[in-house]
């Protein structure tokens, strides 16, 4: 039966003029039989800020990144807590994302076997083309490098052999904190340490909101405030590590 004789088509063109939903302008625009199709917005992925904190051994040790998890997401910023073994599913993930047009910036930080994991990780994403603006290494178990796809690596650390030095071609900021000289710190509790914490929260935040860390700007950026003169940044080098009991933080970002 033809479309433009159809009397059940006719019928309900009708109702939808009478009941306001069809105008007389439209009716003549519509071709016989026919009725117009919605349009669909293309979805738009929106960059954010994603933070990745990664525990270390038996999930048991390392339960300050759980509190600083907390304070990051008091500030509006997502961040997801996970075991160091997850560590390849999350490069997995942030790549994809990456792909898909969120450029984050991204952040990884750990503690113990997590701060391992989080260079680790760091690296695997180099390889894979995904910028990483942060990385933070809570006392990790070693040395590692730092690669040329990162913004700005700070490790925190008590313990003197676990330095991290610039890879082949990193052009960052890259800073060791040496935390062995404050009281009451030690691997078990460095994750949990106020001082520790708020050194993390400042970086995250400062890179959150564009001042401090992001992939792709021209030159390094000094990301810690240092006593002394500032040190060159035409060659990165490993900056000395400098012991302090109250690392310098800005006012309003220590909580």
């Amino acid at each position: 039966m033809s479309g433009a004789g159809n009397p059940l088509i006719i019928s309900s063109l009708a109702r939808r003029l009478c009941a306001g939903a069809l105008t007389v302008g439209a009716l003549l625009l519509l071709p016989a039989g026919a009725q117009s199709a919605p349009k669909v917005a293309a979805h738009q992925v929106i960059s954010r800020p994603h933070v990745y904190l990664m525990r270390g051994l038996l999930n048991i040790f390392s339960l300050g990144m759980d509190q600083l998890a907390a304070q990051i997401e008091r500030h509006g910023i997502e961040a997801s807590v996970y075991n160091h073994t997850y560590a390849d599913s999350i490069v997995g993930q942030i790549a994809q994302m990456y792909r898909a047009g969120d450029h984050g910036p991204y952040m990884l930080i750990g503690h113990s076997l997590g701060a391992d994991a989080v260079m680790a990780m760091a690296q695997q994403l180099n390889a894979q083309g995904v910028p990483v603006a942060l990385v933070v290494p809570v006392d990790g178990t070693g040395s590692s490098v730092a690669p040329r796809n990162v913004a700005c690596v700070i490790n925190l650390t008590q313990r003197r052999y676990a330095y991290m030095r610039p890879g082949a071609g990193f052009h960052g900021v890259l800073d060791n904190v040496d935390f062995s000289g404050d009281p009451g710190i030690d691997h078990l509790t460095i994750d949990k340490s106020p001082r520790v914490q708020a050194e993390a929260l400042r970086y995250v935040l400062e890179t959150a909101h564009d001042q401090a860390c992001r992939p792709g700007t021209a030159g390094p950026i000094v990301a810690r405030p240092k006593q002394g003169p500032a040190p060159k940044v035409a060659a990165p080098k490993v900056a000395t590590p400098t012991k302090t009991a109250s690392p310098a933080l800005r006012p309003g970002i220590a909580g």
